[in-house]
């Protein structure tokens, strides 16, 4: 006598049917499909042994039932993505979540390279000079009333010229005499020191620091042999083709200030009365 074959589960005789096998027992198709077949996200009924169960994340579907959510086209075998665990399409994903290019107004598809620059997205090939058209890429770039423009190209538009150098100015700079200079061109004529931001004065149409001025064209105090500027307000005295600053002019004998009295001289020497009376 042939030993039965049942069902694992409600011990029908299998012979001549149809069955599956789980972990080496036997269950009828009923009883499989009722035990351990998953149910669909789209239509909530069982995945049955004759259809192809697709799984994502857990979950799981008919193979007629895994389509996209928003045009309905099967995403079997196809790349998709996920919103709000919903499934859909590349295309319909992109349409309606992917940023739109700001020059072409058409979407940046996933995947695709974009440039983004104060909140707005391009596609790279649209993410141009104004002048030239080219694409910028990773160069470096000047945004002129919302127009983006390659350096060279902003250069030759827009950019001043030094008067020294004859080169474009793109940024800084300094104004002399209503004409413009780089930082590193403005310096003094006589030492050739970096006069931005420091103090200095002009002969001759020239810059000067303040001190290279002194030195070249000021009097010279007659008592310490300094320059005498005359600059920021400083006082002196002159007499007789000599000068001395305020704190110089003393007595060449007690050393009292003689500014604001009188003095007498002896040869190159100035004295106050009472000195001046012994001489």
């Amino acid at each position: 006598m042939a030993e039965r074959y049942d069902c694992n589960y409600c011990k029908e005789p299998l012979f001549g049917k149809k069955y599956v096998l789980r972990e080496e027992n036997p269950y009828c198709v009923m009883c499989y499909e009722s035990l351990y077949s998953n149910t669909c996200e789209e239509c909530s009924k069982p995945i049955g042994c004759s259809s192809r169960d697709l799984s994502y994340q857990d979950r799981h579907w008919h193979e007629d039932c895994f389509h996209c959510i928003k045009c309905s086209r099967s995403l079997v075998d196809k790349p998709f993505s996920t919103k709000d665990d919903q499934m859909l399409c590349t295309e319909c994903y992109a349409n309606e979540y992917s940023s739109k290019c700001y020059e072409c107004q058409k979407t940046i598809m996933p995947g695709s390279r974009k440039m983004v620059y104060r909140g707005n997205s391009w596609h790279e090939l649209c993410f141009t000079c104004q002048r030239c058209q080219q694409p910028i890429g990773t160069k470096n770039f000047i945004n002129k009333e919302n127009y983006n423009y390659c350096v060279p190209c902003y250069e030759k538009q827009f950019a001043q010229q030094c008067i020294h150098c004859k080169k474009p100015i793109t940024t800084g700079g300094v104004t002399y005499r209503d004409q413009p200079w780089h930082k590193d061109c403005f310096l003094c004529t006589g030492c050739k020191a970096q006069l931005s931001g420091q103090r200095f004065t002009s002969r001759d149409e020239f810059a000067y620091c303040l001190a290279c001025f002194c030195n070249l064209y000021t009097k010279k105090c007659f008592s310490c042999s300094k320059p005498i500027s005359g600059l920021g307000g400083s006082k002196y005295i002159s007499f007789e083709e000599r000068q001395w600053h305020n704190d110089c002019f003393n007595c060449t004998k007690c050393s009292i200030s003689l500014v604001g009295r009188g003095f007498l001289t002896a040869r190159d020497d100035i004295m106050c009365p009472e000195c001046g009376k012994d001489v």
